[in-house]
């Protein structure tokens, strides 16, 4: 075999070998960033769900919490109550204020602790004021709303207004002020087990309700309680979610009645109502 062909069959070899290499280094890099993005849509779909606890049974008040009562169950980040809870050893013990239905989070609103003395102050969630407020309309919901029930607040608010020429009138006003509200108590029930009950005498028809609010809250609608009536809006224990709303006027009133651009194609008479914001009078139109 002469010197010239051992050089190229060496030369060849050489460059398959270094060939394979790199192929191995790519097929390496590759398999890597895969196994990267693998994880990173992993990650990202662990990130965007949450194990919380849900009751495997009925669970009513007075019940203590143990493991054979809650099972995990992983929930999309969106659908997560507030206060839900994610551990076993937090929750274990605790005694349940409100009913829990089967499949339902576990959250630290329906629970306490088992103490003896059974209070206010066990039943109000963290971070959470228990304020008592004059409800105007709790004559309508007496026997219906009841303590672990949520509500949303409004006030019916008398607001001064300055017409154009100087004087200042008064316009009746409707504020929603806060949504999905617990109610600690109706007059002085707070509900809880049978034995905490049986401490308190069932309660005369009262306007008073206690909410659970923020300490800010709670300032509002002390503010808002010395300038016009609290209203009550029952809602269900299914339904969390918090929606934008806008004040109701005499304004809004008419534009839900007549939405602009509704029309029936025939020509009609218009009648119009004065509106004064602030120093500008507007007419708006009762018919279209």
């Amino acid at each position: 075999m002469s010197r010239q062909r051992i050089i190229l069959l060496i030369t060849g070899f050489v460059l398959a070998s270094i060939a394979v290499v790199m192929a191995n280094i790519y097929l390496s890099r590759q398999r890597e960033a895969i196994r990267a993005e693998e994880k990173a849509r992993v990650d990202q779909f662990l990130s965007s769900q949450t194990t919380v606890l849900v009751a495997k049974k009925n669970l009513p008040e007075g019940f203590l919490i143990d493991a054979d009562s809650v099972e995990p169950k992983i929930v999309p980040n969106q659908f997560v109550q507030p206060q839900a809870a994610t551990s076993i050893d937090r929750i274990a013990g605790m005694m349940v204020v409100a009913p829990i239905t089967t499949g339902e989070q576990i959250t630290l609103t329906k629970l306490t602790q088992k103490k003896e003395k059974y209070g206010l102050s066990a039943m109000t969630p963290p971070g959470k004021r228990a304020i008592t407020v004059n409800v105007d309309n709790i004559a309508s919901l007496f026997g219906m709303i009841k303590p672990g029930d949520y509500v949303d607040v409004i006030a019916n608010l008398i607001i001064p207004i300055q017409s154009p020429d100087g004087k200042q009138t008064n316009q009746p006003t409707v504020v929603p002020l806060f949504q999905n509200v617990l109610v600690l108590a109706v007059g002085k029930n707070i509900g809880g087990s049978a034995e905490a009950s049986s401490r308190y005498t069932a309660p005369e028809e009262s306007p008073l309700i206690t909410l659970a609010l923020t300490p800010h809250e709670a300032n509002l609608i002390a503010f808002v309680q010395e300038q016009g009536k609290i209203r009550l809006v029952l809602r269900s224990h299914a339904d969390a979610e918090i929606q934008q709303q806008q004040i109701a006027s005499w304004e809004t009133l008419f534009q839900y009645i007549t939405p602009k651009g509704s029309t029936d194609g025939q020509t009609t008479s218009i009648d119009y109502v004065e509106i004064y914001r602030g120093l500008n009078k507007e007419r708006v139109p009762l018919t279209q």
